[in-house]
Formats: structure tokens, C-alpha cells, sequence
């Protein structure tokens, strides 16, 4: 988001809504935090207290992205310099914590290749993506997309999310510049550009959707429609997914489900038909009879401004948030039927 929406988002969700970034982590009611999130099949409960450590020793500013990697550890992604990544066991405790020069960090990935695993890292300050090891070692950095055409300059390049494929290759959603997708290989070569300004409004999060492997897709949250967008591989556009009410930040593929965090205060379940199931935090899904979804809305403070998503592989969910008053991420377990 860049200054200007970050400012009209502020301004309009209004007094309320400003009250909260003062609310320290885990700091909601005892209502809400008992409280079972979501409808149906997916209803969630918060985990209190889940991540909090000492804001003096390992602060974070805006928790953007979070990753698992194969130890079963969660990773998290902050653009606070102090720790830009912090290392947590799935019972919340740290383990540790690298990373001071990425005051734009906002995309978060991991990826296996030959038995390693390497974090890719998207920053919109220095216009770059960073590929590193797990601790924090730079192997490769894709600068600006010069060859692409489309930029005079780095600072109009404002990468926001990566995606990864299986045979490596890799796309870069530039949410907060010029609204293209970039396609890279796995070395980092430029293979295609797509999207841009006249197809979607801030492309700001992306996943691969393999729920049919025959046919991968690539899924494009662009929260300034309030759609998700799903694309082939090589570009092309292959339909729209309405969110009504949603600002949508990114997506996560688990199972059949896709899941969905919302900058304004809930996260959606996608079921395999790409339809809303639950809403947690927000009002339950309404369709129409021609199957139109009715515009989604938030009901509690659970959440601030959920900006990220990940699902761990005993399918807990976890939310980091943007602009939440230097909140540590929630934790949400199943509630079990």
C-alpha cells in the first residue's frame, strides 16, 4: 500500500478503527478472545498470548508474511530492521531472529531446492527481491525489471509478494507500482510480464493454487478490485473470484481450501469451487440464487488489519497484521466437530 492509500485507508475506517493500533498484543476482550471465529466446517478459536515477545529485544513494526518450513518451524517477515525475520517453534516460543536491512520487507516464500530450503524476501523500499538461506544468507538478488520496458526507473518497481512454481519458476506481483506480474526462472531471468494498471488495481499478494495439479494456477489478490484473480502459468487471464466487502491482501492454498486475509478485519474460506464458506472475524457468507456473494463485512476486533496467512501442517492458521500497534501475529486452532 502505498502512502497516499495507506492514509485514505486510515481516514476511512475511521475513529474506531484508530483506537485500535494503540491496543497492545492479545489486549481484546474476553469475549472476543473465547469467542469461535467462522461458520460451517471452519470455525477457529484464538490461541492467547501465541508469539508475544519482548518488543525491546525483538520488536516487530508491520507483520507481513509467514512461511513453515520442513523443521515445522514458522517464520515470520517484519520490515522492522532490528529483526526482519523471527523464528518461532508452532508453540510460539522464539528460536531466533536475523535480518537488518529490509525496511521495505513485505513478501514472504520458501522453496525447496535439492534437499535445501531458501526464503524468497520482496522489498518495496529497494525496489528488489532477495533469495536467501534460512539464515539469512543472500544467494541471489533480482533487481528492478529493466528489460521488462515498463519502468524508467527502480523506484516506480514496488514489489510486493512472490510466488513460486514446482519446476522454479517464479512470479513477482509489483502491488504497490505498476500493478504487473513479473515471470521469472528459477536463476532470476525475465521470462514474461502480465497484468498491469488497465487489468487490476493493486496485485498485492499471490500463490500458486495446485488443488489440480494437471492444471496449476496462479492466484493474484488484487485487494484494490476486491477480487482475486486466477492465471495460467504463462500469463493468461482465467477468471475472477468477486469478494465483495474484501480487501483482499493475499492467498493460501491448503488442502481443497484457499484462505484469505482481508487488510479491513477478517479472513475468508474458499472452498474447492472457489466459493466463500466461512468468514472469520466477519459477517457469514451470503450468495444470492444466481449465486452472486452479498458484500462481506467485519463483525468483531479480533482482528486489525490481517495482512498475511499461513497454514501450518496441522492446519492452525496464523494471521499477521499490518499497521496493528506493533502486534505479534494471532494463532487460531480448529475447533474440532
Amino acid at each position: 500500500m502505498n502512502v497516499m492509500d495507506r492514509r485514505h485507508f486510515l481516514m476511512a475506517t475511521g475513529a474506531a478503527a484508530a483506537g485500535l493500533l494503540l491496543r497492545p498484543a492479545g489486549a481484546w476482550g474476553q469475549e472476543e478472545k473465547t469467542a469461535v471465529l467462522g461458520q460451517g466446517d471452519f470455525q477457529y478459536r484464538v490461541v492467547e498470548g501465541w508469539g508475544v515477545l519482548d518488543p525491546e529485544q525483538y520488536p516487530v513494526r508491520d507483520c507481513h508474511g509467514m512461511v513453515q518450513d520442513k523443521q515445522g518451524r514458522i517464520i515470520l517477515l517484519t520490515n522492522h530492521t532490528k529483526n526482519n525475520v523471527i523464528v518461532y517453534d508452532k508453540a510460539g516460543n522464539y528460536i531466533e531472529s536475523w535480518g537488518t536491512k529490509y525496511p521495505g520487507a513485505h513478501g514472504l516464500e520458501i522453496v525447496e531446492e535439492d534437499g535445501t530450503e531458501y526464503l524468497f524476501i520482496t522489498d518495496h523500499d529497494l525496489h528488489k527481491v532477495f533469495k536467501t538461506t534460512l539464515s539469512g544468507e543472500e544467494v541471489m538478488v533480482v533487481d528492478f525489471p529493466s528489460d521488462s520496458g515498463l519502468y524508467a526507473t527502480p523506484d516506480l518497481y514496488k514489489p510486493t509478494d512472490i510466488a513460486i512454481a514446482e519446476n522454479g519458476d517464479f512470479f513477482v506481483c509489483d502491488g504497490y507500482g505498476q500493478a504487473y506480474v513479473m515471470k521469472y526462472d528459477q536463476p532470476g531471468k525475465l521470462l514474461k510480464t502480465f497484468g498491469g494498471p488497465e487489468a487490476m488495481k493493486t496485485p498485492h499478494g499471490t500463490c500458486i493454487d495446485t488443488r489440480n495439479p494437471d492444471a496449476p494456477e496462479l492466484l493474484v489478490a488484487a485487494r484494490g478490485n476486491q477480487e482475486l484473480h486466477r492465471y495460467s502459468l504463462t500469463g493468461e487471464l482465467l477468471g475472477k473470484i468477486d469478494l465483495p466487502g474484501a480487501d483482499v491482501c493475499t492467498a493460501y492454498v491448503f488442502g481443497e481450501e484457499v484462505y484469505l486475509p482481508h487488510l479491513n478485519g477478517f479472513v475468508s474460506i474458499l472452498d474447492k469451487n472457489n466459493k466463500v464458506v466461512s468468514n472469520l472475524g466477519g459477517s457469514a457468507p451470503r450468495y444470492t440464487e444466481s449465486g452472486r456473494l452479498h458484500k462481506m463485512e467485519k463483525e468483531n476486533e479480533v482482528f486489525q488489519h490481517p495482512h498475511g496467512i499461513l497454514v501450518d501442517d496441522e492446519g492452525s492458521v496464523y494471521v499477521p497484521q499490518w499497521n496493528s500497534g506493533g502486534t505479534y501475529p494471532i494463532k487460531l486452532e480448529r475447533v474440532k466437530a
